[in-house]
């Protein structure tokens, strides 16, 4: 996405350094195979680039299962740490804000930091945290090792969403984020009914354990497969300063938060939606939230095809749909067949929307592509807990029927301030 006014220089993303295998092998033949894999980068475009990507793409799986495991587990929480439920909701919140904050701050201070050593430092961060929930005898200590989560989550992204078209090359740059992306959507497909699963066969401190096991698993795959990613060498305040200036990047942004915040102020009070409003039994919920996510998964993956077509235009339509299966959501809920099809629906076109306010900055920042994600991470994770407030505060006072109203409006006053974006920038044609 370019802006004709500033006339911003068309950006490749750096392509990876290609090492000679043979000479690296036989003049270090002591050389722990893995050692080997991550000096050997996969020409851009190869079967092995794209296993690379898969591995990134499995940690965006753990580390967004790990963001929403507590959401089916809270009640069990709340009552083997003896707090209350809404105390115990922190270990939802508290992440949310960590990497608001962290996304900037790690972006400053990583510049000399080679990425596939970054990538499995914060899955290895990850991992600590699940087990110290696992093991925690106190909430403060809970609340400590989610707050290190959410330090995490927010550095991760900062560094993983750009660094697919790293590994493939720009032509096919727009695929891997989108694989990433479906990433997402598998870590929301399993953590939600995982949590609820595995609370009730084996309780919350081993499920959170198996979670800190699968996380080590993700890490042994990724120091495999991952080549070594140079960084970009941009880290300054400036670069950051530069995102935000750009009208581009503002209609982006302003866009994004709007969606996430109508999105958050529905998906936080799902549960309750399906359970209270449309009366189904938890055991339907919890398939139903495996239906979303597989949603998730396939429209993440169409989406690379509709951003060739126009990045803008595939957030607005696809914005509008969502907005429209919110206010559906609302006057139909009660029906449990025409839920349970509306949420799917719902799940398929967020797969779209979701990747969309990324690629969106991206193409707006072009030459510092971690600063673009340092910015969205922060502007989304401020928008997810504004939905979150905003949700509460219609629970608490209304229906959840306005709830899901008020969401829907909200979602489709992101798409018209979309299309009404279309008309003062134009964007690239993506590869």
């Amino acid at each position: 996405m370019i802006e004709n006014a500033e006339a911003t220089p068309t950006h490749h993303a750096p392509q990876v350094r290609v090492v000679t295998a043979s000479s690296c092998a036989a003049a270090v033949p002591t050389q722990p195979a893995a050692v080997r894999a991550a000096t050997i980068a996969a020409e851009p475009g190869s079967r092995r680039s794209w296993a690379s990507v898969g591995a990134v793409a499995l940690g965006a799986f753990v580390v967004v299962m790990t963001e929403t495991l507590p959401v089916g587990l809270l009640p069990q929480i709340a009552d083997g740490l003896h707090v209350s439920l809404g105390l115990a909701g922190l270990m939802v919140l508290v992440p949310g804000f960590s990497a608001a904050v962290s996304a900037p701050l790690f972006f400053l201070g990583s510049g000399r930091f080679n990425r596939r050593s970054v990538i499995l430092v914060l899955g290895l961060t990850v991992l600590v945290s699940n087990a110290v929930v696992a093991m925690a005898p106190t909430f403060v200590l809970v609340l400590i090792a989610r707050m290190l989560f959410g330090a995490t989550l927010g550095a991760f992204w900062t560094v993983v969403s750009p660094v697919g078209p790293k590994l493939v090359g720009p032509a096919g740059g727009t695929r891997a984020i989108t694989i990433i992306a479906a990433g997402i959507s598998g870590g929301t497909v399993v953590g939600l009914p995982a949590g609820q699963f595995l609370g009730d066969l084996v309780g919350w401190r081993l499920t959170f354990a198996t979670a800190a096991a699968a996380t080590l698993i993700v890490v042994v795959v990724q120091t495999v497969l991952l080549p070594g990613i140079p960084p970009d060498g941009r880290t300054h305040l400036r670069d950051l300063v530069g995102v935000v200036t750009r009208r581009a990047a503002r209609f982006g942004m302003a866009a994004g938060a709007v969606v996430f915040i109508g999105q958050f102020t529905a998906w936080t009070y799902i549960t309750p939606f399906l359970m209270d409003h449309t009366h189904l039994p938890s055991g339907v919920v919890s398939l139903l939230y495996v239906v979303y996510g597989c949603g998730g998964i396939v429209g993440s993956l169409v989406a690379g095809s509709l951003f060739k077509r126009g990045v803008i235009g595939s957030f607005a339509g696809s914005a509008t749909v969502v907005a429209a299966l919110l206010i559906g959501l609302a006057n139909a809920g009660t029906i449990p067949w025409l839920a349970g099809l509306l949420l799917a629906l719902w799940g398929l076109v967020w797969g779209v929307v979701n990747p969309g306010t990324l690629v969106w900055l991206l193409d707006a920042a072009p030459e510092t592509p971690e600063a673009a994600s340092a910015v969205n991470v922060t502007n989304l994770q401020v928008a997810l807990a504004a939905g979150s407030g905003l949700g509460a505060i219609l629970v608490s006072s209304t229906t959840l029927q306005t709830v899901f109203l008020t969401a829907g409006f909200t979602v489709l006053a992101a798409a018209v301030l979309a299309t009404v974006a279309a008309r003062f920038i134009t964007l690239a044609r993506r590869e």
